[in-house]
């Protein structure tokens, strides 16, 4: 009987079946943290440049409300080419969905700063198909492309109605009352369709969680319209 650990073998000699040339166990998962890495620094950096949308918005003031929302609409659109773009090019033709809690937060905040920037200027609310439409053209055609699933896009306008309160506050001190009342009706509209909505959704932690602010939010803008109503009497 030989001892296997005496065979020579011209595989052996040459290296051929050298551990280098071994598969890896761990590769598959290497390369899938390498790539949850990037689609997580992309998100931040949607998350970060979508942020700078919203506080562009915030900078409007019955004087100048063209003027900024048409910044604020190319710094969207800077958003959406240079950083969802990015978000995009990683994640289409795969199961985009299994990495959704790496890239969650980016599409949370843009879905936030897009439609706050869209009611701003047009008065009405961006749709999810119509945001979805936004990113097709970022997409390879021949490959799945990336899409908005529909609990991001509430959680995205639960927090929008927090950007509502504040902007409400600013118009009441700036004495734009109509418009303070135009956006606790548009507010309390969201609240009051969502509370429909949620209890009927599977995964839906996060946005019971998010709805108790949410009501908060709305109370704050309800509060300070009735506020102004009853100093402007007296």
């Amino acid at each position: 009987m030989y001892n296997r650990c005496c065979i020579h073998s011209p595989l052996h000699s040459s290296g051929f079946l050298s551990s280098s040339w071994l598969p890896i166990p761990n590769l598959n998962v290497s390369i899938k943290n390498e790539k949850r890495e990037r689609v997580v620094k992309a998100s931040r950096d949607v998350t970060m440049n979508s942020k700078k949308v919203i506080f562009q918005v915030h900078r409007m003031s019955k004087y100048n409300k063209e003027e900024v929302l048409q910044k604020a609409e190319k710094d969207l659109a800077a958003v959406t080419n240079q950083y969802m773009s990015r978000l995009v090019k990683e994640l289409q033709g795969t199961d985009f969905w299994k990495l959704r809690r790496a890239y969650s937060p980016g599409i949370q905040e843009y879905v936030e700063a897009a439609t706050f920037c869209g009611f701003c200027k047009n008065g009405t609310l961006l749709t999810l198909d119509e945001i979805n439409n936004t990113l097709l053209p970022l997409s390879d055609p021949s490959l799945q492309p990336l899409q908005i699933n529909i609990l991001d896009y509430l959680l995205g306008l639960a927090d929008l109605t927090g950007e509502l309160m504040r902007l409400a506050i600013g118009r009441i001190s700036d004495g734009e009352l109509e418009f303070a009342q135009k956006i606790c009706r548009f507010a309390r509209d969201i609240y009051r369709e969502l509370t429909l909505v949620v209890p009927h959704m599977d995964d839906s932690h996060d946005m019971k969680t998010k709805m108790e602010i949410m009501l908060q939010s709305v109370m704050k803008i309800e509060n300070g319209n009735v506020s102004n109503i009853e100093n402007f009497i007296l």
